[in-house]
Protein backbone atom coordinates (compact mmCIF):
# COMPACT_ATOMS: atom_id res chain seq x y z
CA UNK A 1 0.00 0.00 0.00
CA UNK A 2 1.68 3.56 -1.32
CA UNK A 3 1.96 6.11 1.41
CA UNK A 4 1.89 8.70 -1.51
CA UNK A 5 -1.36 8.80 -1.94
CA UNK A 6 -1.83 10.66 1.66
CA UNK A 7 -3.18 7.64 3.46
CA UNK A 8 -0.94 8.35 6.74
CA UNK A 9 -3.11 11.53 6.50
CA UNK A 10 -5.50 9.19 8.46
CA UNK A 11 -3.66 9.59 11.62
CA UNK A 12 -5.45 13.09 12.46
CA UNK A 13 -8.64 11.53 12.22
CA UNK A 14 -7.57 9.82 15.41
CA UNK A 15 -9.48 12.50 17.28
CA UNK A 16 -12.96 11.36 15.53
CA UNK A 17 -13.09 8.06 17.23
CA UNK A 18 -15.09 9.10 20.30
CA UNK A 19 -18.05 9.56 17.41
CA UNK A 20 -18.52 5.97 17.38
CA UNK A 21 -20.05 4.10 14.40
CA UNK A 22 -22.78 1.69 13.03
CA UNK A 23 -21.76 -1.89 13.34
CA UNK A 24 -22.18 -4.73 11.17
CA UNK A 25 -24.84 -6.79 13.41
CA UNK A 26 -27.47 -4.66 14.53
CA UNK A 27 -27.80 -3.82 18.03
CA UNK A 28 -24.91 -3.34 20.88
CA UNK A 29 -22.81 0.02 22.18
CA UNK A 30 -21.76 2.10 24.52
CA UNK A 31 -19.23 4.65 25.65
CA UNK A 32 -15.40 3.59 26.16
CA UNK A 33 -13.08 3.94 29.49
CA UNK A 34 -9.77 4.71 28.28
CA UNK A 35 -7.65 3.48 31.46
CA UNK A 36 -8.01 0.85 33.87
CA UNK A 37 -8.53 1.73 37.41
CA UNK A 38 -5.87 1.02 39.86
CA UNK A 39 -7.41 -1.16 42.74
CA UNK A 40 -6.62 -1.70 45.89
CA UNK A 41 -9.41 -3.92 47.05
CA UNK A 42 -8.69 -5.69 50.54
CA UNK A 43 -11.05 -8.92 51.57
CA UNK A 44 -11.59 -10.18 54.94
CA UNK A 45 -11.93 -13.72 55.70
CA UNK A 46 -12.09 -15.25 59.24
CA UNK A 47 -9.75 -18.33 60.22
CA UNK A 48 -9.55 -19.78 63.50
CA UNK A 49 -6.71 -16.80 64.23
CA UNK A 50 -8.76 -14.22 63.76
CA UNK A 51 -8.91 -11.87 60.81
CA UNK A 52 -7.02 -12.12 57.90
CA UNK A 53 -6.45 -9.24 55.43
CA UNK A 54 -6.52 -10.92 51.65
CA UNK A 55 -5.41 -8.66 48.81
CA UNK A 56 -7.52 -8.54 46.25
CA UNK A 57 -5.01 -7.55 43.20
CA UNK A 58 -2.87 -10.34 44.53
CA UNK A 59 -5.05 -13.46 45.66
CA UNK A 60 -5.96 -15.60 42.96
CA UNK A 61 -9.67 -15.29 43.38
CA UNK A 62 -12.61 -16.03 40.89
CA UNK A 63 -13.94 -13.15 38.57
CA UNK A 64 -17.44 -13.79 39.57
CA UNK A 65 -20.11 -16.35 41.08
CA UNK A 66 -22.38 -17.70 38.45
CA UNK A 67 -25.00 -15.98 40.36
CA UNK A 68 -23.10 -12.96 39.64
CA UNK A 69 -22.40 -13.56 35.96
CA UNK A 70 -26.14 -13.97 35.73
CA UNK A 71 -27.15 -11.44 37.23
CA UNK A 72 -24.75 -9.26 34.79
CA UNK A 73 -25.50 -10.98 32.05
CA UNK A 74 -29.51 -9.53 32.79
CA UNK A 75 -28.47 -5.89 33.49
CA UNK A 76 -26.43 -5.76 30.39
CA UNK A 77 -29.36 -6.76 28.30
CA UNK A 78 -32.10 -4.77 30.00
CA UNK A 79 -29.77 -1.74 29.61
CA UNK A 80 -29.33 -2.72 25.97
CA UNK A 81 -32.55 -3.03 25.22
CA UNK A 82 -33.20 0.99 26.56
CA UNK A 83 -30.48 2.67 24.91
CA UNK A 84 -31.77 0.28 21.33
CA UNK A 85 -35.47 1.62 21.73
CA UNK A 86 -34.04 4.87 22.49
CA UNK A 87 -30.67 5.35 20.03
CA UNK A 88 -29.57 6.63 23.36
CA UNK A 89 -26.15 5.45 24.29
CA UNK A 90 -26.00 6.64 27.94
CA UNK A 91 -28.78 4.28 28.74
CA UNK A 92 -26.12 1.93 28.36
CA UNK A 93 -23.17 3.49 29.63
CA UNK A 94 -22.06 1.75 32.60
CA UNK A 95 -22.58 -1.55 30.73
CA UNK A 96 -20.51 -1.54 27.89
CA UNK A 97 -16.37 -0.60 27.26
CA UNK A 98 -13.88 -1.06 24.66
CA UNK A 99 -14.32 -1.88 21.43
CA UNK A 100 -18.19 -3.05 21.52
CA UNK A 101 -18.49 0.79 23.42
CA UNK A 102 -16.82 2.11 19.92
CA UNK A 103 -18.71 0.35 17.51
CA UNK A 104 -22.28 0.34 19.32
CA UNK A 105 -22.02 3.58 20.78
CA UNK A 106 -21.75 5.10 16.92
CA UNK A 107 -24.58 2.87 15.55
CA UNK A 108 -26.67 4.35 18.15
CA UNK A 109 -25.38 8.14 17.35
CA UNK A 110 -26.08 7.24 13.52
CA UNK A 111 -29.46 6.43 14.46
CA UNK A 112 -30.61 9.23 16.35
CA UNK A 113 -29.23 11.43 13.95
CA UNK A 114 -31.74 10.29 11.16
CA UNK A 115 -34.49 8.61 13.89
CA UNK A 116 -34.54 11.87 16.36
CA UNK A 117 -37.74 9.71 18.21
CA UNK A 118 -36.02 6.55 18.72
CA UNK A 119 -35.74 2.84 16.90
CA UNK A 120 -38.86 2.50 14.75
CA UNK A 121 -37.42 -1.37 14.12
CA UNK A 122 -36.40 -2.43 17.51
CA UNK A 123 -36.89 -5.21 19.07
CA UNK A 124 -36.01 -6.35 22.31
CA UNK A 125 -32.63 -8.47 22.30
CA UNK A 126 -33.03 -11.70 24.09
CA UNK A 127 -29.99 -13.59 25.58
CA UNK A 128 -30.70 -17.41 26.51
CA UNK A 129 -29.11 -20.76 27.25
CA UNK A 130 -25.93 -18.91 28.91
CA UNK A 131 -22.84 -20.61 29.25
CA UNK A 132 -20.27 -18.74 31.98
CA UNK A 133 -16.62 -19.74 31.49
CA UNK A 134 -15.30 -18.00 34.93
CA UNK A 135 -11.64 -17.88 35.25
CA UNK A 136 -9.54 -17.29 38.70
CA UNK A 137 -6.99 -14.64 38.43
CA UNK A 138 -5.15 -12.25 40.73
CA UNK A 139 -5.20 -8.00 39.72
CA UNK A 140 -7.74 -6.40 37.63
CA UNK A 141 -9.27 -6.34 35.59
CA UNK A 142 -11.13 -9.62 36.31
CA UNK A 143 -13.60 -10.73 33.56
CA UNK A 144 -15.42 -13.56 32.53
CA UNK A 145 -17.32 -15.16 28.98
CA UNK A 146 -20.63 -15.77 28.48
CA UNK A 147 -21.67 -18.24 25.79
CA UNK A 148 -25.28 -17.37 24.82
CA UNK A 149 -27.98 -18.21 22.36
CA UNK A 150 -30.10 -15.42 21.24
CA UNK A 151 -33.31 -14.24 19.21
CA UNK A 152 -31.06 -12.28 16.89
CA UNK A 153 -28.63 -13.79 13.93
CA UNK A 154 -29.94 -17.53 13.48
CA UNK A 155 -28.70 -20.51 15.73
CA UNK A 156 -24.68 -19.06 16.09
CA UNK A 157 -23.59 -18.35 19.79
CA UNK A 158 -23.08 -15.08 21.22
CA UNK A 159 -19.94 -14.68 23.17
CA UNK A 160 -19.93 -11.84 25.18
CA UNK A 161 -16.27 -10.60 27.29
CA UNK A 162 -17.34 -8.95 30.61
CA UNK A 163 -14.73 -7.10 32.46
CA UNK A 164 -14.40 -4.14 35.75
CA UNK A 165 -11.85 -2.63 37.02
CA UNK A 166 -13.03 -2.82 40.70
CA UNK A 167 -14.92 -4.33 43.30
CA UNK A 168 -17.29 -1.54 43.29
CA UNK A 169 -17.68 -0.97 39.44
CA UNK A 170 -20.07 -2.42 37.51
CA UNK A 171 -19.53 -5.13 35.16
CA UNK A 172 -19.57 -4.21 31.26
CA UNK A 173 -19.44 -5.62 28.14
CA UNK A 174 -15.96 -5.22 26.28
CA UNK A 175 -16.18 -7.63 23.49
CA UNK A 176 -19.33 -9.55 21.82
CA UNK A 177 -18.72 -11.92 18.61
CA UNK A 178 -20.67 -14.73 17.44
CA UNK A 179 -19.82 -17.74 16.46
CA UNK A 180 -20.59 -21.21 15.24
CA UNK A 181 -21.65 -23.75 18.32
CA UNK A 182 -19.17 -25.93 16.55
CA UNK A 183 -16.57 -23.46 17.26
CA UNK A 184 -16.95 -22.85 20.79
CA UNK A 185 -13.71 -24.82 22.19
CA UNK A 186 -14.13 -26.79 25.54
CA UNK A 187 -12.22 -24.81 28.63
CA UNK A 188 -9.46 -25.71 30.48
CA UNK A 189 -11.13 -25.79 34.31
CA UNK A 190 -9.49 -27.09 37.52
CA UNK A 191 -11.61 -29.41 40.30
CA UNK A 192 -13.63 -26.81 41.03
CA UNK A 193 -14.69 -25.75 37.20
CA UNK A 194 -12.25 -22.17 37.49
CA UNK A 195 -11.35 -21.16 34.17
CA UNK A 196 -7.22 -20.24 33.33
CA UNK A 197 -6.55 -17.12 31.98
CA UNK A 198 -3.52 -16.40 29.36
CA UNK A 199 -0.85 -13.80 29.90
CA UNK A 200 -0.29 -11.66 27.24
CA UNK A 201 3.17 -12.75 26.78
CA UNK A 202 2.57 -16.35 26.60
CA UNK A 203 4.94 -18.38 24.82
CA UNK A 204 2.83 -21.32 25.25
CA UNK A 205 0.57 -20.23 22.13
CA UNK A 206 1.55 -20.02 18.85
CA UNK A 207 1.33 -15.99 18.77
CA UNK A 208 1.25 -14.35 21.98
CA UNK A 209 -2.03 -12.61 22.88
CA UNK A 210 -0.51 -9.39 23.47
CA UNK A 211 1.02 -9.83 19.94
CA UNK A 212 -2.09 -10.47 17.57
CA UNK A 213 -3.55 -7.46 17.41
CA UNK A 214 -0.53 -5.96 15.35
CA UNK A 215 0.57 -9.72 14.05
CA UNK A 216 -3.10 -9.88 12.17
CA UNK A 217 -3.29 -6.32 10.94
CA UNK A 218 0.24 -7.29 9.53
CA UNK A 219 -1.08 -9.97 7.89
CA UNK A 220 -4.10 -8.22 6.34
CA UNK A 221 -1.71 -5.49 4.43
CA UNK A 222 1.34 -8.06 3.43
CA UNK A 223 -0.33 -11.07 3.73
CA UNK A 224 1.75 -14.34 4.50
CA UNK A 225 1.66 -17.33 6.82
CA UNK A 226 0.23 -17.23 10.39
CA UNK A 227 -3.29 -17.57 9.81
CA UNK A 228 -5.69 -20.29 8.69
CA UNK A 229 -7.70 -19.33 5.79
CA UNK A 230 -11.40 -18.38 6.38
CA UNK A 231 -13.73 -14.91 5.81
CA UNK A 232 -11.64 -13.13 8.31
CA UNK A 233 -8.27 -13.93 6.75
CA UNK A 234 -8.05 -14.31 3.12
CA UNK A 235 -11.26 -13.91 2.46
CA UNK A 236 -10.94 -9.89 3.50
CA UNK A 237 -7.53 -9.84 1.80
CA UNK A 238 -9.48 -10.93 -1.40
CA UNK A 239 -12.60 -8.89 -0.57
CA UNK A 240 -10.53 -5.58 -0.60
CA UNK A 241 -8.45 -6.61 -3.80
CA UNK A 242 -11.66 -6.67 -5.58
CA UNK A 243 -12.59 -3.25 -4.46
CA UNK A 244 -9.13 -1.79 -4.87
CA UNK A 245 -9.49 -1.80 -8.37
CA UNK A 246 -12.73 -0.53 -9.25
CA UNK A 247 -12.36 1.85 -12.30
CA UNK A 248 -12.22 5.80 -11.63
CA UNK A 249 -11.94 5.19 -7.76
CA UNK A 250 -8.88 4.11 -6.15
CA UNK A 251 -9.11 3.01 -2.47
CA UNK A 252 -6.60 2.12 -0.16
CA UNK A 253 -6.35 0.85 3.44
CA UNK A 254 -4.45 0.73 6.77
CA UNK A 255 -4.78 -1.62 10.12
CA UNK A 256 -3.48 -0.64 13.33
CA UNK A 257 -3.10 -2.95 16.39
CA UNK A 258 -4.93 -1.51 19.70
CA UNK A 259 -4.40 -3.53 22.76
CA UNK A 260 -3.36 -0.75 25.55
CA UNK A 261 -6.20 -0.19 28.54
CA UNK A 262 -9.88 -1.09 27.38
CA UNK A 263 -8.74 -2.84 24.38
CA UNK A 264 -6.51 -5.06 25.77
CA UNK A 265 -6.71 -9.00 24.48
CA UNK A 266 -8.06 -11.20 26.91
CA UNK A 267 -7.58 -15.55 26.51
CA UNK A 268 -8.39 -17.98 28.28
CA UNK A 269 -6.44 -21.04 27.89
CA UNK A 270 -8.40 -24.43 26.33
CA UNK A 271 -8.34 -28.57 26.81
CA UNK A 272 -6.11 -28.87 24.15
CA UNK A 273 -3.30 -26.36 25.50
CA UNK A 274 -3.91 -23.35 23.55
CA UNK A 275 -6.13 -19.98 23.95
CA UNK A 276 -9.76 -18.58 22.77
CA UNK A 277 -8.21 -14.91 22.39
CA UNK A 278 -10.50 -11.51 22.31
CA UNK A 279 -9.08 -8.82 20.68
CA UNK A 280 -8.96 -5.63 18.98
CA UNK A 281 -8.02 -3.79 15.86
CA UNK A 282 -8.68 -0.17 13.98
CA UNK A 283 -8.77 -0.03 10.15
CA UNK A 284 -9.21 2.62 8.01
CA UNK A 285 -10.49 2.67 4.26
CA UNK A 286 -10.02 6.08 1.78
CA UNK A 287 -11.87 6.10 -1.40
CA UNK A 288 -10.37 8.34 -4.07
CA UNK A 289 -12.27 9.31 -6.74
CA UNK A 290 -9.93 9.93 -10.24
CA UNK A 291 -10.36 13.20 -11.56
CA UNK A 292 -13.87 13.83 -13.56
CA UNK A 293 -15.36 11.37 -11.17
CA UNK A 294 -17.24 11.61 -7.97
CA UNK A 295 -17.03 9.51 -4.88
CA UNK A 296 -20.20 6.77 -4.39
CA UNK A 297 -22.98 8.40 -2.09
CA UNK A 298 -22.21 6.77 1.27
CA UNK A 299 -25.83 5.53 2.99
CA UNK A 300 -27.55 7.89 5.49
CA UNK A 301 -26.04 5.72 8.43
CA UNK A 302 -22.16 6.70 7.20
CA UNK A 303 -22.92 10.55 6.03
CA UNK A 304 -24.35 10.39 9.81
CA UNK A 305 -20.84 10.35 11.04
CA UNK A 306 -18.84 12.32 8.20
CA UNK A 307 -17.56 15.42 8.39
CA UNK A 308 -16.28 17.85 6.46
CA UNK A 309 -17.53 17.80 2.60
CA UNK A 310 -17.40 14.85 0.48
CA UNK A 311 -15.62 15.78 -2.78
CA UNK A 312 -12.91 13.97 -4.29
CA UNK A 313 -12.06 11.43 -1.45
CA UNK A 314 -13.78 10.09 1.66
CA UNK A 315 -12.16 8.24 4.53
CA UNK A 316 -13.54 5.80 7.09
CA UNK A 317 -12.45 4.55 10.34
CA UNK A 318 -13.57 1.19 11.41
CA UNK A 319 -13.51 -0.46 14.93
CA UNK A 320 -13.36 -4.67 14.78
CA UNK A 321 -13.19 -6.95 17.82
CA UNK A 322 -12.41 -10.28 16.68
CA UNK A 323 -12.16 -13.95 18.21
CA UNK A 324 -9.34 -16.81 17.14
CA UNK A 325 -8.24 -19.89 18.23
CA UNK A 326 -4.20 -19.85 19.03
CA UNK A 327 -3.04 -23.15 19.31
CA UNK A 328 0.05 -24.70 20.51
CA UNK A 329 1.28 -25.09 17.60
CA UNK A 330 0.32 -24.11 14.08
CA UNK A 331 -1.75 -21.34 12.34
CA UNK A 332 -4.35 -18.79 14.52
CA UNK A 333 -7.99 -19.40 12.79
CA UNK A 334 -10.03 -16.29 13.08
CA UNK A 335 -13.24 -17.58 14.34
CA UNK A 336 -15.52 -14.48 14.30
CA UNK A 337 -15.27 -10.35 13.71
CA UNK A 338 -17.75 -7.53 14.40
CA UNK A 339 -16.68 -4.43 12.78
CA UNK A 340 -18.21 -0.57 12.83
CA UNK A 341 -17.64 2.45 11.12
CA UNK A 342 -16.65 5.11 14.03
CA UNK A 343 -15.94 8.33 12.26
CA UNK A 344 -15.69 9.34 8.72
CA UNK A 345 -14.19 12.45 6.86
CA UNK A 346 -15.00 14.49 3.85
CA UNK A 347 -12.56 15.88 1.60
Amino acid sequence: MSRDLGLRRLHGLHGLHGLRGPRRLHGLRGPRRTALVAASVTALSLTASGCVVVHGEREVLPAATRAEAAEALKEFTAAYNAADKAYDSSLDADRTTGALADIDGARLKAGKVNNPDGNPSHAPLELTDAKFTIPAKAGWPRWFLADTAANKGGDVRWLLVFTRDALDDPWEVAYLTLVSPDDVPEFKTDKDGRAETVPANSREVAVAPGELSQKYATYLKDGGEGFAEGPHTTGWRDTRKKKSVRPGLATQYLDEPLVNGDYAPLALRTADGGALVFFTTRHFEKQTAAAGATVPTPNKDVLALTSGEIRQSLTMEFVSNEVALDPADGPVQVLGRIQGLTSAKGE
